[in-house]
């Protein structure tokens, strides 16, 4: 399928894309030059020129195009966005983005890219996610980025998710993603009072699995699909690996209008995982995992310890 009438729609998490600059109000310090993690302009750069072909390359051999539209998550400002799609992979593609600042702690957001002529950016927003700790102290964690808009002529309503981390356990911190999960809901419902008809698309690194609570239970309602679920190979494949095992945090969720049969308009084609040979590790140990940039405080200059997913959509 290389013809021009399909798009892809992509999701991935850059891994940690901060810019040099020490900023005071963030927990930014480990990414300067003489921070723990030694962020030093040429490593900044490298990763740029890394990320900048990766999502050149998001479902190419597939359709023979980039995305119209990439969600992004872990990135620190709008200037790194704005390096990124300035960087050669991206620079003559003609993307621009959509960022809100996030009250996450770290200082890292999330943020869509477009590309210019097939989507038009119409309106954004934050939701904020409000989760508390034991303790009833607020956690500071990732808005979600709201963003409606036209793809390829078509009214479509897109959310761009990184939820509440595992860093505590999963079971320990499932509440946090059914928080988000449940505000997340709230949100599309009462987008749905002014367009009963809308198509909702759903991105995004959620920090759990396709087969998780806050997902199956949460997130699913009436009117939204998940293509990703049969993806999940924990021995096998996936976008993300903690301790030699697949997860697929990694999802892109479709409303169900996108299986219409009848009339015009997007139409869901199919679903991936982009992990190319030049995206994984090289190394013995670790061959067919993400090639990341850091492994703990060791700088190993890959792109990112995510694969990229996307979605293919028939237009019409």
């Amino acid at each position: 399928m290389t013809d021009s009438s399909t798009i892809s729609v992509a999701f991935y998490n850059l891994e940690n894309l901060f810019d040099t600059v020490d900023d005071p109000h963030i927990l930014d310090d480990d990414f300067t030059a003489e921070g723990t993690l030694q962020w030093t302009k040429e490593r900044y750069e490298n990763k740029l020129f890394k990320l900048s072909r990766a999502i050149s390359e998001i479902g190419y051999e597939t359709i023979n195009r980039p995305p119209s539209i990439v969600g992004v998550a872990e990135v620190e400002n709008k200037k790194v966005l704005n390096d990124l799609i300035s960087y050669n992979g991206l620079k003559d593609l003609e993307y621009d983005f959509v960022h809100h600042n996030s009250p996450d702690e770290r200082g890292i957001d999330t943020g869509l890219l477009f590309k210019k002529g097939h989507f038009e950016p119409l309106e954004s927003a934050t939701v904020t996610v409000m989760v508390y700790n034991p303790e009833n102290e607020r956690d500071f964690t990732r808005d979600i980025l709201y963003v409606r808009g036209n793809l390829h002529g078509e009214m479509v309503h897109v959310y761009v998710n990184h939820w509440p981390s595992r860093r505590d356990g999963g079971e320990k911190t499932d509440y946090k993603r059914i928080t988000a999960a449940k505000t997340l809901i709230k949100h599309l419902e009462e987008v749905k009072q002014t367009y009963p008809q809308g198509k909702f698309i759903i991105m995004g690194d959620f920090n759990d699995n396709p087969d998780s609570e806050s997902i199956k239970d949460h997130l699913l309602i009436d009117g939204l699909f998940n293509p990703m679920t049969p993806m999940l190979i924990p021995t096998q494949q996936g976008s993300v690996t903690y301790r030699g095992r697949w997860n697929l945090f990694d999802q892109i969720i479709i409303s169900t209008n996108f299986f219409a049969t009848q009339g015009k308009g997007l139409k869901f084609d199919r679903a991936e995982i982009l992990s190319e040979r030049f995206l994984e590790d090289w190394n013995e140990r670790y061959e067919g995992f993400p090639f990341r940039t850091y492994a703990g405080r060791k700088y190993i200059g890959g792109y990112s310890d995510h694969f990229p997913v996307y979605i293919v959509l028939k237009t019409s």
